[in-house]
């Protein structure tokens, strides 16, 4: 081991490692460690040759340890090694033998490779149930990766933003290597990386479909767990993070000495340029550390009780609400600044509009009301709503967790909006026939204000959605009754059972052209109610291309194929005009305030003598009953008023809008439907067909009080002209 230099006191803020001038004019890093209860902390260098270089950090204030290196440039890989007390039974588990990531550093170099010496603790010990209380002494520094000192002096400017209100946005759920790895016009070098995704022809695609908000799966640094490298696989979707500055090395286009953070600049600049904004799927409630067998990587090392939930009565083990293995301690100040810290870095520093945060509830437990009990004053949220930057981006909730009392659909305070599977459950049941009457379906089309209105929320605060990474595409969800999951090495035990799916008479793919026309035909019924409703719909990457998984419906394991857009499908008339189907929708819903309120429907009119700004109807032609919204039926009609809007602008009341009547049918027979006369819709001005799901291609006029044959499993949306109230 090389001697170590002279290390200056340099300064405890910000945390991490800063490229700095110090005040004698030499160039270096600054280097900060949050570790409260550590004895002592070594901050290893690393050479090109992979020689390690160990000086002691000697300076502390704060609970901060912290050095100034001069000579230190961008590009130098490093670590920390942190001493202290090894006493699993009180949930210490300080080991010096474990080369630590620092939880701010801004890039990361190399992979985590599974090996027992990573482990802090042994896990081969013969008396297995005590493995975890023996202390392994082995280097872990050949199995993990290292942080990279960055030069970083920029920052993103606000003004490039698209600023879409919540209201006009469309999101789409892409994977950045998915999304780019068999793309024909990216060149090969790009694929599967940031700068694929920047490409012209990434965003060709995006700009044509319409969507305002790309929502990407995780792109902190994560690793594959143990059980997927023994298997000879890898953690695809990333909900595995260990570096929650870092933007993924593996997605980098640039190398992994620093070049992925630029990269990441790059790719969100160009999306906003082609008015697109950038959504971050994070994972805080939970690292890619594990239980207590799993590899010491950075925040375990530095301060296991700190950092983690543990049991009160058993310290030895980890608090699971995630099924990950551990639970990040959002109750406690410097977990809450690790995860604020990182938020306001990514939308001031590279340029992120928002954040989805994965299992959202795990973030909530253990408020001011005690316990671990999922508590919206939990002092995380408040931190976030007070922040004044925070609260201005936007917040999706996945507002559930895997403990007690974690399904929270519709508890989220303001400011977050939520994904609703409610939504989701109810469309796919509706559109197999699994609905004995439509009462929920009521809710869902017209924004969930069951859940979301109280506090002030608004329709936005429901993301819809019929699929999303999680689950079967859209295609495989009208093409198998059971999921195919025999990949991922699990013997198909992985992935929920919970499908409501349904294969319309073959399982997986078939030649029966009856089957086939069936099944496009429910593609559109779903793409459209989706982007019909009201909320803010979300569409998952490779859906209009008609992207099929073969049935595997938990592909968080394959790198491949099966996980990856097959953009050739674009050249089949079907999946062509399913994709021009779905970007005419989007472009329709951009265009009418009507089908994208920003305010609940009220059922009532809005001005005097006005027309209620939602009715809803029987194939009758009638207002439904009470008792109709009990009756089975498979069938309904939904009128929009577009005189109705309650959205006002700087100069007063916003323009009036179309009207628009949205039938739906999922039964197999045809329904002969009579359309609202007089006071609904002028006499003189025919409903014009907009969308028949039925019937592709352009649509004709019908006279108020007309009928309209509504095809079997089929929607039809049509238009009335604006008239003055």
């Amino acid at each position: 081991m090389a001697s170590a230099p002279h290390l200056n006191p340099g300064n405890w803020q910000p945390l991490g490692a800063r490229l700095i001038t110090d005040h004698r004019g030499r160039r270096g890093t600054d280097f900060a460690l949050w570790a409260a209860g550590a004895e002592a902390v070594e901050l290893c260098l690393f050479d090109e040759e992979g020689h390690e270089t160990r000086h002691p950090l000697t300076e502390q204030d704060a609970q901060v340890w912290h050095g100034f290196l001069p000579g230190v440039l961008p590009g130098t890989r490093y670590g920390f090694r942190v001493h202290g007390r090894w006493d699993p039974w009180t949930g210490a588990r300080w080991n010096p033998a474990k080369l630590l990531l620092d939880p701010y550093a801004r890039a990361v170099d190399g992979c985590y490779t599974s090996h027992d010496a990573a482990c802090a603790a042994v896990r081969n010990w013969p008396e297995a149930d005590v493995a975890d209380t023996v202390r392994d002494n082995r280097d872990s520094a050949p199995y993990v990766p290292r942080s990279v000192v960055v030069h970083d002096d920029e920052r993103h400017e606000d003004g490039d933003r698209p600023n879409t209100p919540w209201s006009e946005t469309v999101l789409y759920e892409l994977h950045v290597r998915g999304f780019t790895m068999r793309h024909p016009e990216i060149p090969p070098h790009l694929r599967g990386t940031y700068a694929g995704l920047a490409h012209p022809a990434a965003l060709d695609h995006l700009t044509r479909l319409g969507v305002t908000a790309v929502e990407l799966l995780p792109v902190h640094q994560y690793t594959s767990e143990d059980h997927l490298q023994a298997r000879g696989l890898v953690n695809y979707w990333g909900y595995n993070t260990i570096g929650y500055f870092a933007p993924h090395a593996g997605y980098s286009a640039s190398g992994s000495r620093g070049g992925q953070v630029g990269e990441f600049r790059r790719m969100v600049r160009a999306l906003h340029a082609a008015g697109i904004e950038v959504i971050l799927d994070v994972v805080f409630n939970h690292t890619a550390e594990g239980g207590a067998l799993g590899p010491s990587l950075s925040l375990r090392g530095i301060d296991n009780a700190a950092y983690y939930r543990l049991p009160p009565n058993h310290p030895r083990g980890y608090a699971d609400y995630t099924g990950c293995g551990n639970t990040l301690d959002t109750r406690r100040p410097q977990v809450v600044r690790l995860i604020t810290d990182s938020l306001r870095y990514w939308v001031t520093e590279m340029g992120v509009d928002g954040f989805r945060f994965d299992l959202a509830a795990a973030l909530a437990r253990g408020g001011p009301s005690g316990g671990d009990t999922v508590d919206m004053d939990h002092p995380f949220l408040t931190a976030v709503s007070q922040d004044p930057l925070l609260g201005r981006v936007k917040l999706i909730a996945e507002p559930w967790d895997v403990g007690p009392g974690g399904y929270q659909v519709g508890g989220f305070p303001p400011l977050w909006a939520e994904w609703n599977d409610r939504y989701r459950d109810t469309v796919r049941d509706f559109w197999r026939g699994a609905r004995p009457d439509v009462r929920e379906l009521g809710y869902r089309l017209s924004g969930s204000s069951d859940l979301y209105r109280r506090a002030g929320r608004r329709p936005y605060a429901s993301v819809n959605y019929v699929t999303a990474h999680d689950g079967f595409t859209l295609r495989d969800l009208v093409s198998y009754d059971r999921k195919h999951n025999g990949a991922n090495g699990e013997d198909n035990r992985d992935g929920t059972d919970d499908n409501r799916s349904w294969n319309h008479g073959a399982e997986g793919e078939t030649t029966d052209p009856a089957v086939n026309a069936l099944r496009l035909r429910q593609l559109r019924n779903l793409t459209a109610t989706l982007l019909l409703s009201a909320g803010v719909p979300m569409l998952t990457a490779g859906d209009e291309l008609g992207r099929t998984q073969g049935g595997n419906n938990n592909a968080y394991c394959q790198d491949n194929e099966v996980g990856w857009l097959d953009w050739s499908l674009l050249e089949q008339p079907g999946w062509q005009e399913l994709c021009a189907f779905t970007a005419r929708l989007v472009r329709l819903r951009l265009a009418h305030p009507v089908l994208r309120r920003r305010a609940f429907f009220s059922g009532r009119a809005t001005t005097p003598g006005g027309r209620p700004d939602l009715t809803w109807f029987t194939p009758r032609g009638t207002e439904m009953t009470e008792a109709d919204w009990f009756a089975p039926t498979a069938c309904l009609g939904m009128l929009l008023s577009g005189t109705a809007l309650p959205e006002r602008d700087e100069d007063g009341p916003a323009p009036g809008d179309d009207s628009f009547l949205l039938l739906l049918n999922a039964g197999h027979e045809p329904v002969v439907f009579t359309l609202p006369g007089d006071p609904w819709a002028a006499p003189a001005a025919p409903y014009e067909s907009v969308v028949d799901t039925a019937a592709p291609g352009p649509g004709g006029t019908v006279a108020p009080g007309g009928t309209v044959v509504l095809g079997g499993r089929s929607l039809r949306l049509l238009r009335s002209p604006a008239q003055e109230t």
